[in-house]
């Protein structure tokens, strides 16, 4: 990495752009910032984008996992290039002894339905790694949800009541709908059963994902949905989740696309903490605040974040008691 590059990291390291000042939302009807009380979360970082660099920000929080552990990924839509790899995560999810685990989508595609999707597991490398799990393969849960303003509760695939522990890691990026996803997006419509997925997009008005399309909610409620549904999840597990978001292949769109637009800039790192609003939170601070240049701009993601409100998970995340928009970063790179 570039010196200018070093020097941007430190300065956001410097300032732990506590709130995101470039990345605050408008909106004036928001839910207020629940102000910190506790030392502020940590967020560890490398720019090592390998599987060293994985583990050692992993190893970096001083937590170790025990009991059956769920590594949640994407696994990415077929003819999409920039899901995790499995030569990335590989180390990692052999060292916590991991079942790489998903769900179904709720639109239309080769991981619709579980037949299909477990061959796109198969076809993009993740069963030649380690044990995979359909989470709503056979069957939906519903579990209870805190902030009961637009969904009343969560509903997940069933078998991730078999796990002990999760580690959520996350691709950071783009998203057409969310505006960028990240933890908060992997752990909300990441493990909702398809239906819940319907249920999240719909902030409640429909559990069905044959009617997804027609019931769609305003921006607003659809992401504090969201919020409301990582929530559950973060409860549920009672502390026992690790968060991981990879800064890499930074495309205006999600892994969920079979045909992305190219990034426009370049990788970051990768950065993990036990706080998943701070997490998302540094991340997004890190593209808004990111020094662009000719060739390397973070114009396109940071006005798909602004055009789809995705600050507003953050913002909701944070008065829900979710967790910190502030922290303090600390890179562990030498």
């Amino acid at each position: 990495m570039n010196m200018r590059k070093l020097f941007f990291i430190a300065a956001v390291a410097m300032a732990c752009v506590a709130c995101g000042k470039k990345a605050e939302s408008k909106n004036e009807t928001a839910a207020p910032v629940v102000e910190a009380v506790a030392e502020k979360p940590v967020v560890y970082m490398t720019t090592d984008i390998s599987p060293e660099g994985l583990v050692r920000v992993y190893d970096a929080l001083g937590v170790v996992p025990t009991g059956k552990i769920a590594v949640k990924i994407s696994t990415g839509e077929p003819g999409g290039k920039n899901f995790l790899q499995p030569s990335l995560i590989k180390d990692l999810v052999t060292k916590v002894n991991g079942t790489i685990v998903e769900c179904n989508t709720a639109y239309k595609g080769p991981r619709f339905e579980t037949e299909s999707h477990l061959k796109v597991f198969e076809d993009h490398g993740f069963t030649a790694i380690a044990p995979i799990d359909l989470l709503d393969g056979e069957a939906e849960v519903k579990i209870p949800v805190q902030d009961t303003t637009h969904i009343k509760y969560n509903i997940v695939g069933a078998n991730m009541l078999n796990y002990d522990w999760i580690v959520n890691l996350a691709h950071f990026k783009g998203h057409a709908m969310g505006g960028f996803g990240g933890v908060l997006k992997n752990q909300s419509i990441g493990i909702a059963s398809s239906n819940g997925k319907a249920y999240i997009h719909s902030a409640g008005a429909i559990e069905d994902k044959e009617l997804i399309w027609k019931h769609t909610a305003e921006q607003d409620k659809f992401i504090e949905a969201m919020a409301a549904a990582a929530q559950s999840v973060h409860e549920y597990f009672d502390g026992r989740i690790i968060y991981i978001n990879v800064m890499n292949n930074l495309s205006v769109d999600c892994d969920c696309n079979g045909h992305p637009a190219d990034p426009e800039m370049k990788d970051v790192g990768i950065l993990a903490s036990l706080d998943p609003v701070a997490l998302d939170q540094a991340c997004v601070d890190l593209v808004f605040n990111y020094p662009s240049s000719e060739g390397d701009d973070a114009a396109a993601l940071i006005e798909r974040i602004n055009s789809r409100h995705g600050i507003h998970i953050l913002e909701h995340s944070a008065a829900i008691g979710l967790g910190s928009r502030e922290y303090e970063l600390r890179s562990i790179d030498k």
